[in-house]
């Protein structure tokens, strides 16, 4: 660290919502120079927390007091805390798609001469910022067409044209793999040598324990601890401690499958890209799935997971080429997602909100979305029926909402997953595809959401969990199958499974029969 004063105190601060108190006296310090780190569960207030301190809730919304480099403050807005030099990134990233890195850089910031912006001038400020986060982009490169790793690092470079002083990160790597992930990191810790402090919120314990110099705890609102890391003592078993408030002995519920006969089968399935048609994002793949099994998928990022799964489910992904699909011991026609639906098929997606989510509805209608009929008389949706499915699975998943009629977007990120959950439970289906279940949600959540999966198999369902955290799949599933470049290279029973042997199968070229 290069300071040693406090630049930032939290005192105090409460914040309610109709219904629910967000946070209940939270207090915090933050050193200057320092890379602090607020861990909890979902739910336990850390977002709401910065929202506060980055004038997203305004003062007067809140109880409590905001000292920031020796002198209170009442942030009216975000403007007024990134005036003050308080900057925040957001885990869903705030850039315009369409326009450029530049464009994106400085919008709302804009150099100008006579009244008009000045390209030469930003395009040639925007080298000088993306080069600061390691970036050689062409400043004029639309946003969509770089990476998610990428836009991190704009979102960054954004940040430092601001004059950045205390840089806050909402589960910045939530959505990295992990070569983009150590990337961040590493830069975190380059700004931190320039003197700049950072507030990082994540899940992602291996990374707060490699990076942080503090970890604030916070549980159901309530600050519960400051950990100094220097001081030695801290791991991730002590994070979770205090995270939970107890002890998780294991990661995993104990769990003895009971694996039956085999009733989903895929042959030689291949599917072209979309928009490419010499592309081809699954290549002759082949697997099963038994009933009661738990089966695992691991591959790089773009290795053509979430392509093959999405293809499968209704071919909601791709252009179908050959292939066959056997439910049963008998084969099936999927054109349609509705079809995979009624042949009993779930798919709880990875991107939950563009993809699993209406945003702008709640609980209770997301809940029995997907299988209408179950809750209607005459075509009619029976509302006292829908309520009770949703809160009979608000219930039993212990979803953290004061109602089945608040929205979905007002929950955290484990909260609506468990929403997404209940509304594929609701349809009953045979197999159940889950494309990274568990990102960005804590590891509470996790061990809740590992048993909901461990129960359906116990009810002879099938599962198939895509995940990128080997260890997740390792510790979760009967067999793994690897996947690279759109082929299925190999497929390892549980025993035999490590994280050295998955990943030589997902960095091989040579496709294996998986049998």
């Amino acid at each position: 660290m290069s300071e040693n004063h406090t630049i930032l105190q939290m005192r105090h601060i409460t914040k309610e919502f109709p219904g629910v108190k967000a946070l209940a006296d939270v207090s915090m310090d933050v050193t200057a120079g320092e890379v602090h780190a607020i861990c909890g569960e979902n739910g336990a207030g850390k977002s709401t927390l910065m929202k506060v301190l980055s004038g997203l809730y305004p003062h007067g919304t809140y109880e409590g007091t905001i000292v920031y480099q020796g002198e209170e403050v009442r942030f009216k807005d975000i403007r007024s805390s990134e005036a003050a030099g308080i900057v925040i990134i957001h885990q869903e990233l705030a850039l315009i798609p369409e326009l450029s890195i530049a464009e994106n850089i400085f919008l709302g910031n804009e150099i100008t001469r006579g009244g008009r912006i000045d390209w030469v001038a930003t395009n040639k400020r925007a080298i000088e910022l993306l080069a600061r986060v390691g970036l050689k982009e062409d400043p004029e490169t639309p946003i969509k067409n770089i990476g998610v790793g990428k836009q991190q690092l704009v979102e960054i470079a954004k940040a430092l044209n601001k004059d950045v002083k205390l840089l806050i990160l909402d589960e910045p790597t939530a959505a990295l793999n992990e070569e983009d992930s150590g990337h961040l990191l590493d830069l975190i810790r380059g700004l931190q040598a320039r003197g700049i402090t950072s507030i990082i919120i994540s899940h992602k314990l291996n990374e707060i324990e490699q990076i942080a110099d503090s970890i604030t705890i916070i549980r159901d609102g309530r600050t519960v601890e400051t950990l100094d890391v220097g001081a030695g003592g801290v791991d991730e078993d002590r994070i979770i401690k205090g995270m939970v408030g107890r002890s998780l002995e294991s990661r995993f519920p104990e769990h003895t499958p009971d694996i039956g006969p085999t009733f989903f089968e895929v042959r030689d399935w291949t599917v072209a890209h979309p928009t490419v048609p010499e592309r081809l994002v699954a290549k002759g793949s082949n697997f099963f799935v038994r009933r009661g099994e738990i089966v695992g998928f691991a591959g790089l990022m773009g290795a053509g997971r979430t392509e093959l799964m999405r293809s499968i489910f209704g071919r909601s992904y791709g252009t179908y080429q050959r292939g066959q699909i056997i439910m049963n011991g008998k084969p099936i026609t999927l054109k349609s997602v509705h079809q995979a639906i009624d042949a009993g098929i779930g798919y709880v997606t990875e991107d939950r909100k563009v993809l699993g989510l209406n945003l702008l509805d709640d609980i209770k209608t997301t809940t029995v979305s997907a299988e209408l009929q179950k809750i209607a008389r005459l075509s009619v949706v029976d509302r006292n029926a829908e309520f009770n499915a949703a809160e009979e699975y608000r219930r039993s998943l212990r979803t953290k909402a004061p109602t089945v009629n608040e929205g979905v977007a007002k929950l955290s990120g484990g909260n609506q997953q468990k929403v997404v959950l209940a509304k594929w439970l609701f349809t009953d289906p045979e197999l159940l595809i889950l494309d990274e279940p568990t990102r960005g949600i804590d590891v509470g959540a996790k061990y809740e959401i590992y048993g909901i999966i461990q129960a359906l198999a116990d009810a002879g369902k099938g599962v198939i969990v895509v995940s990128s955290e080997l260890p997740e799949l390792l510790g979760l599933s009967d067999r793994v199958y690897t996947i690279f470049e759109g082929a299925i290279t190999g497929v390892l029973d549980r025993r035999d499974a490590s994280q050295e042997s998955l990943m030589r199968l997902m960095t091989s070229n040579r496709a294996a029969m998986a049998s």
